[in-house]
């Protein structure tokens, strides 16, 4: 199966200071596994093969604005970042991309939300659609959340959704496999960084 560049963009999840490194919010719970993993650095690479590609590279933050925005406090998860909201402020440190993320591409943006799934609660899927994207290859962290989330989300809007396996991870190896396992059945199936590139037509 080929994928058509001219459809198909890079959703890149939370790749922010409150989650990857070990000053951020969630930096207890995954800085560590995520240092262990190596994805970030098999993920920027791959953003960066992903642009020589031609393939725009989407990142999204998870912010809270003053006010909450569209935040709901209805799971845990949510309630603990909306106590927590200062440290997700867009203007705050935690906030940033990374620095192995931050230098973006010409055709790369940054979208904003306050939802688990990167394609809830802001206009992102109208505009890939009016974009003509409806192919989305998938990184970030954490697999068994925004990953997770986001592919389901993207596939019951209609687009094919590949998680990008390298390019992913969780706090435990055994819930980043089981997600990845539910995600080979409820979205087109996970690919390789490798692979995804390989399969980009023409």
């Amino acid at each position: 199966m080929t994928i058509d560049p001219q459809r198909t963009a890079v959703l890149a999840l939370h790749w922010q200071v409150n989650v990857i490194k070990p000053e951020g919010f969630f930096g207890e719970m995954l800085s560590e596994p995520v240092r262990r993993s190596g994805v970030v650095e098999r993920a920027a690479d791959f953003h960066h093969r992903a642009r020589a590609a031609g393939l725009p590279i989407v990142f999204t933050r998870f912010t809270v604005p003053e006010g909450e925005g569209g935040l709901v406090r209805n799971t845990g998860f949510m309630n603990a970042v909306g106590e927590a909201q200062e440290s997700f402020r867009p203007e705050a440190p935690g906030a940033q991309l990374i620095p192995e993320m931050a230098r973006l591409g010409e055709r790369d943006r940054v979208v904003d939300n306050q939802k688990l799934s990167g394609l809830a609660g802001n206009s992102l899927p109208e505009l890939l659609a009016a974009e003509g994207i409806d192919t989305l290859l998938v990184t970030g962290v954490a697999t068994n959340l925004t990953v997770e989330q986001t592919a389901r989300h993207g596939t019951d809007l209609g687009s094919t959704v590949h998680v990008v396996a390298d390019c992913v991870a969780a706090a435990e190896d055994a819930v980043h496999e089981a997600s990845l396992a539910n995600l080979d059945l409820a979205t087109r199936g996970r690919l390789s960084s490798d692979d995804a590139l390989a399969r980009l037509a023409g």
